[in-house]
This record gives C-alpha cells, structure tokens and sequence, in this order.
C-alpha cells in the first residue's frame, strides 16, 4: 500500500500578518485602488457582501472598488480584533467597523444618495500567496446596511409589517395561480 504525504503549509508569521493587516488598512483608507491592488494577486477571487457577484482579477476588483468609493467617498474602516491566524494554512481573519456616509450614487442598482450615515461590522478572511491576497472573503450584514440607508424597514415598524402583508398577500396568489395550473 502506498503511503501518501500531506503537504502542510508554514505557519504564518504573526509579526508579517500584522504588518500586512495595517498596510491593508491603509490601503483601503486611501482609496487609491493601485495601492489596494497591489496588495492582491493578478488572478485575486474578491467575495464581498456588497458585491452581487464573485469578482476575479484586478479590473473587475477595481471597478468594484471605484462603484464603491464613489457611493461613498468618505468610507473608512478601522480594525477591531484579529488577526487570526489559521494553523498550518496561508490564511488570516481580522475584525473591523466600517464608516461611510452615502453621498453618491450607487450603480448598480442605480440608488440615488440618500446623506445617511452609516456604521457596520465586517469580518476579511484573506489567503495568500506570494505575499499577496490571493482569495477574499468580506463578510457584513447587508440587511443592516440597507435599513441604515433606508433601503429596507427598521424590525417591528410599521412599514415592515405592511410589507410583510403584502408578501403574504403575493405568496397567496401566486400559490392559487400555481393551483389553477395544475387543473
């Protein structure tokens, strides 16, 4: 029987990791997208919450990035926790609170600015390679967000009832139709 070997990667050094995070931070902070890009590989795969899709490489990560700084130019982020560093594994988490305040607009969808402020969590887990993120993951609670912008209803308020009704009301019909077809 052959035996078979796992190749086990280094363990990050904490010290790089940190560095690394606060060149990130500033990166972002700058909204300079070739200071941010540079930090990423040339084939980086970017999931973010806010993003209705998996970006991959540099050009769709920077026009991401443009959509974003243009809704809201004064965004910024400032760590929280981390980093976390994943065992054996080029991979680190950190923690952060984002600021912004939507004073441009968003496209897509094409929303017009609404001046609100907001303020929410998040959490980046990064993979590198190279010394570079090579895969993203941004993870905040877009539901949040968008009640903060005045996109969705605060919980309990009245309007979210109203359209909790409506819902109830479509789901209805949408079943009777549903059953008229199955005759």
């Amino acid at each position: 029987m052959a035996e078979t070997t796992q190749e086990v990667a280094p363990d990050l050094d904490r010290a790089w990791v940190e560095e690394f995070g606060q060149r990130w931070l500033e990166a972002w902070n700058s909204h300079q997208p070739d200071r941010l890009l540079a930090l990423m590989t040339e084939d980086i795969v970017y999931d973010d919450s806010g993003s209705p899709m998996t970006m991959r490489g540099h050009d769709q990560v920077r026009a991401f990035l443009n959509l974003a700084w243009t809704a809201f130019p004064d965004m910024r982020f400032r760590e929280t926790e981390g980093p976390y560093i994943v065992p054996g594994e080029p991979k680190a988490s950190f923690q952060w609170i984002g600021n912004a305040t939507h004073t441009g607009p968003l496209n897509p969808p094409g929303l017009a600015p609404t001046g609100r402020a907001l303020e929410f969590p998040g959490a980046d887990f990064h993979e590198y390679r190279d010394g570079k993120v090579c895969r993203l993951r941004v993870l905040f609670d877009m539901a949040d967000v968008s009640q903060q912008m005045g996109l969705m209803p605060k919980p309990g308020s009245r309007m979210e009832k109203m359209l909790a009704t409506a819902q109830r009301m479509g789901a209805k019909a949408q079943s009777k139709i549903q059953e008229r077809r199955q005759k």
